[in-house]
């Protein structure tokens, strides 16, 4: 419905249009009900709505209205799967047409800096490639259906240690190729009608007043449309915030950021022209909303409980699966044995807590899938409320283990190991956990451990069980789907989106993570996850890309359309992918590219294309990936742009960024030359690499040889030649005054200078 929204700002009272600008209580937007502009109302829940019901409080101390709880980000990366995001998206926003929400806050595309982080189950992966078409595909399913999302945090949010305070310091190069890659393509192609800012400080300001994240990154370069919000109480300086790109402060805060908007445009302080372009921005979103709005909108909840189930066991990663005890042959005695197998852990804790509409118990789940449910045994084996061991239940589940054919354990971190609002301190399950596997293995040679976490864990038992099935926070259908799992009525498909490290201490981020006092400092810089471990060659515990199958599949024909290309052209890449067992099932096929020689710092490999495909027994398909500059650039930050520079790169195919299975070379060459500026202790090294400037330094160089009595045979036939050409790479401009006794003057050099400078 077309309305001219100008002339509705312009017919708005100054207050009117600072109104706007906060909240008229903890979920809903102010309207202004004489110019015919309604309330609408967000809420959160990336995997989940969580609509609450009466006096709202945020944090999940009131109950919410039911609604189906998908998996959470840390699962649903696994899947790699951008369709089923998508059908995920297309579900939640159902939900929320017939729950009257506009917007659901999420999804969450902050990075996995480290495993510790205590939101890590809202967020998608280490890699922002992985995460940024993740995120994408969540935004483009939920508002197919008329419903907007809330991109966050932005940015840098990535820790929840002092998390309101903390000013994270990143390089731009880091920040560009990590962690705003990540936000990049889902606002380019998602266009998010709302992105949310972060509580934290980067490089020193505020992120919800940060004019280079929010103005001139996110609004100018990338080209957002919708509105900025701060998360929850972020708002610091409500001026400076709508100054900086920050047009909408949550929760209420009772008129007190409206009065200082109204005050700082009556001073002078703030323009009414950048107030109104707020107004703009907020109201196109309100009448968005209005226009998409469903009447009577329902959902079938037992449909989206099925897609819930279907979801999860595609987002189970199959870690291990040695002597292929899984899927578990029919006939055979169970033991299943855990706490969580009659209550699991389903989702994380805090701001994306869901109250579901039902929850698939595993122990039941498990006994309907048994031929015989009455040889499925349940014991208890551990409290989930302590990390105590229980001596009376350890000896009950190990006599059950030892009569059956099979344990299955089901373990993992409970609630209170992880939420929103606090870090991890250490990547241990409970003891009782740990020590309740040992025992079981013990007793019985055929242990499965089915973990229930949001984030890696250490796995002290790993060596002494044949079979571990990563469940993640699996959402309420995750007994149902870790049945369907375990019994082979689904095929493992997942694949990890994040490292499973040996040890805390072998991440990239240890030393520096969560920081000292108020700051903490990223001098990982652009080596994140698997970019550190296989750079670095560290063995992780489980590999970034990893995960088995119940059958095989081979790689075939890998095919570079072109062998050399410009910096600005595409190019495909084919590779041909067979099941060759007797399962059918879904491969993730990934594509990793590696700078071969490359003058900066850059990580072993990067993922840069990935595809999931379907196949039956004995099936083959051709998969097509698509890569242009990107896949090859760096972020260089004295060009304010994305590089590449000229030379080979690795294409590399892989089942995991550790198992790469074929490799090909192509050459790239740059459409632009990186022109330093030239002064006298430029090194010589710098100007051989730019064409245009090294034939001069050629002639300089011969110049220089002659001037010291030393012939070019003589250097070519010595054993000093190697090492007096490098050092005569890393010689500044000026050495040649120095060493030419007199064959070469100041003011010669300060004319070559200017010569280099205007070629």
């Amino acid at each position: 419905m077309g309305r001219d929204i100008q002339a509705l700002i312009a017919q708005m009272t100054l207050e009117e249009k600072a109104g706007m600008c906060s909240g008229l209580d903890f979920w809903r937007l102010k309207g202004v009900e004489r110019l015919g502009i309604p309330t609408i109302m967000v809420t959160d829940g990336p995997h989940g709505l969580r609509k609450q019901q009466g006096t709202s409080d945020h944090l999940g101390i009131f109950d919410s209205v039911p609604a189906t709880c998908f998996p959470s980000a840390a699962g649903m990366a696994s899947s790699w799967d951008r369709e089923l995001i998508g059908k995920v998206g297309v579900a939640l926003s159902e939900e929320c047409q017939a729950e009257n929400v506009a917007v659901l806050l999420g999804p969450g595309a902050n990075i996995k800096r480290s495993p510790l982080c205590g939101r890590n189950f809202e967020y998608f992966s280490e890699d922002p490639y992985l995460s940024s078409e993740m995120a994408t595909s969540h935004i483009q399913g939920v508002q197919s259906q008329g419903i907007g999302t809330s991109l966050k945090h932005f940015a840098v949010n990535n820790q929840e240690h002092r998390r309101v305070g903390v000013d994270a310091i990143v390089d731009e190069r880091t920040l560009r190729e990590i962690y705003l890659a990540s936000f990049e393509g889902p606002v380019k192609n998602g266009q998010p009608w709302t992105v949310m800012s972060a509580y934290n400080k980067v490089n020193g300001t505020f992120a919800s007043e940060n004019k280079i994240l929010l103005t001139d990154i996110l609004k100018e370069e990338w080209g957002h449309e919708g509105f900025v919000v701060t998360d929850w109480g972020a708002n610091n300086d409500r001026v400076d915030g709508l100054a900086a790109g920050q047009e909408l402060e949550m929760p209420s805060s009772g008129g007190l950021g409206d009065r200082k908007i109204v005050e700082a445009v009556q001073n002078g302080q703030l323009s009414e022209e950048a107030l109104n372009r707020a107004v703009e921005r907020i109201l196109r979103i309100i009448f968005m909303s209005v226009d998409n709005k469903k009447p009577n909108a329902t959902y079938d909840r037992d449909e989206h409980h099925r897609l819930a189930r279907s979801v999860a066991s595609e987002t189970m990663v199959l870690l291990k699966n040695e002597g292929n005890l899984l899927p578990l042959a029919k006939g055979k005695k169970l033991a299943v044995i855990g706490a969580f197998a009659q209550k699991p852990r389903y989702q994380g804790g805090g701001s994306s807590h869901i109250t579901p509409t039902q929850i698939d118990v595993p122990f039941e789940e498990i006994r309907k899938l048994a031929d015989d449910s009455a040889s499925v045994v349940y014991a208890q084996g551990f409290h989930t409320d302590t990390d105590d061991l229980d001596a009376i239940l350890v000896e009950e589940a190990k006599k059950a283990a030892s009569e059956a054919d099979v344990a299955v354990i089901i373990a993992g971190l409970p609630d209170r190991y992880e939420s929103e609002g606090y870090d991890r301190k250490h990547l241990q399950m409970p003891a009782n956990q740990n020590q309740l596997i040992e025992a079981i293995a013990g007793v019985q040679s055929n242990v499965v451990v089915v973990l229930l976490n949001g984030s890696p864990i250490e796995m002290p038992w790993a060596r002494q069980v044949k079979s571990i099935l990563e469940a993640y926070l699996g959402g309420q259908a995750v007994g149902g789907a870790m049945a369907d799992l375990l019994f082979g009525v689904a095929n493992p498909s997942g694949k990890l989106a994040e490292t499973f490290p040996m040890k805390l201490s072998d991440n990239p981020s240890f030393l520096f993570f969560p920081g000292e006092g108020n700051r903490v400092e990223y001098r990982e810089g652009i080596f994140v996850g698997y970019r550190y471990y296989d750079t670095k060659e560290v063995k992780p515990l489980f590999p970034f890309g990893h995960g088995l199958s119940y059958t095989t599949y081979e790689y075939s024909d890998l095919v570079i359309g072109s062998k050399e290309i410009k910096d600005t052209d595409t190019v495909s890449v084919q590779v041909m992918v067979q099941n060759t067992g007797s399962h059918a099932g879904k491969e993730i096929i990934q594509l990793y590219v590696r700078d071969v020689d490359s003058t900066v710092i850059r990580p072993a490999k990067e993922l840069k294309g990935f595809a999931k495909v379907e196949l039956q027994p004995g099936e083959k398909k051709t998969v097509t990936f698509t890569l242009n500059k990107r896949s090859f650039a760096y972020y260089n930050a004295e060009l304010k742009d994305w590089h590449v520079e000229s030379g080979d790169f690795d294409i590399l195919m892989g089942r995991s960024s550790e198992d790469i299975v074929l490799s090909d070379t192509i050459r790239v060459e740059s459409t632009v030359i990186l022109k330093i500026k030239c002064d006298r202790n430029t090194m010589l090294i710098d100007l051989m690499n730019d064409p245009h400037r090294a034939p001069i330094v050629q002639g300089l160089i011969q110049k220089f040889q002659e001037g010291m009595g030393v012939s070019m045979t003589d250097l070519e036939s010595g054993e000093g030649s190697e090492m007096f050409a490098e050092m005569m790479k890393y010689m500044p401009l000026r050495t040649m005054v120095a060493f030419s006794q007199g064959s070469f003057t100041e003011e010669m050099l300060d004319g070559l200078v200017k010569q280099l400078n205007e070629l």
